[in-house]
């Protein structure tokens, strides 16, 4: 095994350092303890108490020999000189788990819970992200009703109340801001993050490689395939998301996903025109069988309906992820679902050359650099159907709020802004003089109804949910197909960005997806007409955050509707049996 030797003691040298201390300190105290019973006692019983105390004395010296051997043992362990000396003992037990440490787990030790030296337990990382979340729902809560107060409020003239409301927020506020950035520290400091890089790149290579696996079979003629339609009757990041539902039933199916997209309405030679095909193997839809959804499973070839028809429903559909991934991605992500579907989406969306220079010229005609906020406005054929209007002001609040919340200031606040209005970015630019807006007019002119089907829109979307989805937070409303692409590519790009969104109305969702209850987590009591009552365990269908600190939702024990405070429910893991496609090996042999 390795040599854990580094020139200073290790905690497993610590650790022996302190055991012979500690025996060493007892040691001494017995015998002095020894010595003061026996001027204590009478000269009668000097003699059986000198017999007795020879005895401990004697098995003292033994115990103090045992450890001095472990001690030697664990010495030479960590200086790499074998492990002769610890055969049989507890050190060599201990040494024996190491060498038998899994891919996972190399050089860690197993303590007696089960956890292990350097990997955090789930519930370390799942409390973490429910103190930060929690932090942030009391702030929604806080702020609510500290407004309502504000508005009510008639003890104090106008201006007194104005600055008593206004620094009470403001305390509050700063307040907020210096606990989460402890939280946000705690990550940092507790020596995990090492650890997390390397699982989140070791998962997303696992993944990235099933899909290669799964779309480019050897034989495409006797391969099973799903057959997905890509004209469905929606904009593009609906499309996005009806792509995605097709390759997800493929990848639970083991069969090999292939788009039917020629003559595309927003281009006419379909997906390659701009995304890399998804086999270099298979694109042929032939097969010798038949079948439509859900078919029979000796057929060759099923055709799938678009979600919105499906039936029955696949079991791998969103919010499913992989059961033998569930556990590992629990630990290193706040939302395995959004980490899953941005696996997806990351293995669809490979752009082409010639759009992989389309972007990386769209960043430096830009100006698009980090540190910088992606701001998506969705206007037209949205508001007043399917979203309600949402000023400008609105978004850059948030904006806001994220840049004051960091540790260091940037020398510029930087700001993406994309939208199918071009009106929204030259406003933004107007009210917010010490911000920088950066945005394309022309690309937003694209995305209107008129335009939205060409390729020059196609062009513009695409740099918009690519450059949305590299800036360090985004402010959208996930009512949007395009907001939720954005945020699930963004996934790809950091170990856990779940909390790097801020949504102006709706929760993340996904289109479509089966059914998925949250559950309770603490008891909760109504105070007030139109509060739900809670007991742990409930199973609550949310509808909705109001983010003030309540969400909408509907309790299936009591058959009621109303308002609970959002964190006394927790969002599940709808962990599904995929298939592990045990073909592909858990780590890459980097050898070959």
């Amino acid at each position: 095994m390795p040599a854990i030797w580094s020139g200073r003691p290790g905690w497993l040298g610590k650790l022996g350092i302190a055991l012979l201390a500690i025996w060493f300190l007892v040691l001494i105290v017995s015998v002095v303890h020894v010595f003061k019973s026996n001027n204590s006692l009478s000269s009668r019983d000097v003699s059986n108490v000198n017999k007795e105390n020879t005895q401990r004395l004697a098995q003292m010296v033994n115990d103090f020999e045992i450890l001095k051997r472990q001690n030697d043992a664990l010495k030479s362990f960590i200086l790499g000189e074998g492990s002769k000396s610890m055969q049989g003992d507890h050190l060599g037990a201990i040494q024996e788990k190491l060498e038998r440490a899994s891919v996972y787990d190399v050089n860690l030790l197993d303590d007696q819970d089960g956890s292990k030296h350097g990997v955090p337990s789930m519930e370390h990382e799942e409390l973490r992200r429910r103190l930060r979340n929690g932090i942030q729902e009391m702030w929604y809560y806080i702020s609510a009703e500290l407004n309502k107060f504000k508005k009510h409020i008639d003890e104090f003239t106008y201006d007194q109340r104005e600055k008593e409301i206004q620094d009470v927020l403001k305390n509050v506020w700063e307040h907020k801001k210096s606990v989460v950035m402890n939280v946000d520290k705690l990550k940092k400091v507790d020596g995990y993050d090492e650890w997390r890089e390397k699982e989140a790149k070791d998962l997303s290579d696992l993944v990235q490689r099933r899909f290669r696996y799964l779309q480019n079979p050897a034989d495409c003629n006797k391969a099973k395939k799903v057959i997905c339609s890509l004209n469905k009757g929606c904009g593009f990041g609906c499309q996005i998301h009806h792509v995605t539902y097709c390759f997800l039933v493929a990848y639970g199916t083991e069969r090999t996903l292939v788009i039917k997209s020629k003559g595309w309405r927003y281009h006419k030679d379909g997906w390659e025109s701009v995304f890399k095909p998804l086999s270099d193997t298979c694109v042929s839809t032939s097969g010798a069988s038949h079948s439509n959804w859900p078919g029979d499973p000796t057929k060759q070839v099923i055709s799938l309906p678009i979600v919105d028809n499906v039936y029955p429903k696949p079991r791998f559909q969103p919010p499913s992820v992989p059961a033998d991934l569930a556990p590992r991605l629990e630990k290193i992500h706040g939302h395995p679902l959004v980490w899953w579907v941005g696996q997806v989406l990351k293995y669809l969306m490979r752009p082409q050359d010639h759009m992989r220079k389309t972007l990386e010229k769209a960043k430096e005609r830009l100006g698009f650099k980090k540190p910088i906020v992606g701001i998506h406005v969705r206007r037209t054929d949205k508001v007043g159907t399917e979203a309600a209007y949402h000023d400008v002001d609105e978004y850059m609040s948030k904006v806001e709020q994220y840049f004051d919340e960091l540790e260091t200031q940037p020398d510029v606040r930087r700001v993406f802004l994309a939208s199918d209005d071009p009106k929204v970015i030259t406003t933004a630019r107007k009210r917010y003089l010490n911000y920088e807006i950066i945005g394309d007019p022309e690309v937003a002119e694209t995305a209107s109804v008129a335009k939205r089907y060409s390729d020059t829109s196609l062009q513009g979307i695409i740099i918009d949910i690519h450059l949305l989805s590299e800036c360090d937070y985004l402010v959208c409303t996930f009512s949007s197909q395009v907001c939720r692409v954005a945020y699930e590519l963004m996934q790809t790009f950091h170990v856990d960005a779940y909390n790097k969104f801020a949504s102006l109305d709706d929760i993340y969702y996904y289109g479509g997806q089966n059914p998925h209850p949250h559950v309770a987590i603490l008891d909760h009591k109504p105070r007030k007409n139109g509060e739900l009552e809670l007991k742990v365990g409930d199973l609550i269908e949310v509808y909705g955050n109001h983010w003030d600190g309540f969400s909408k939702g509907y309790n299936t024990r009591t058959s009621t509707m109303g308002l609970f405070p959002s964190f006394k429910v927790k969002n599940p893991v709808d962990a599904v049996e995929f298939p592990k496609y045990p073909s592909v090996p858990l780590l890459e042999n980097k050898a070959n």
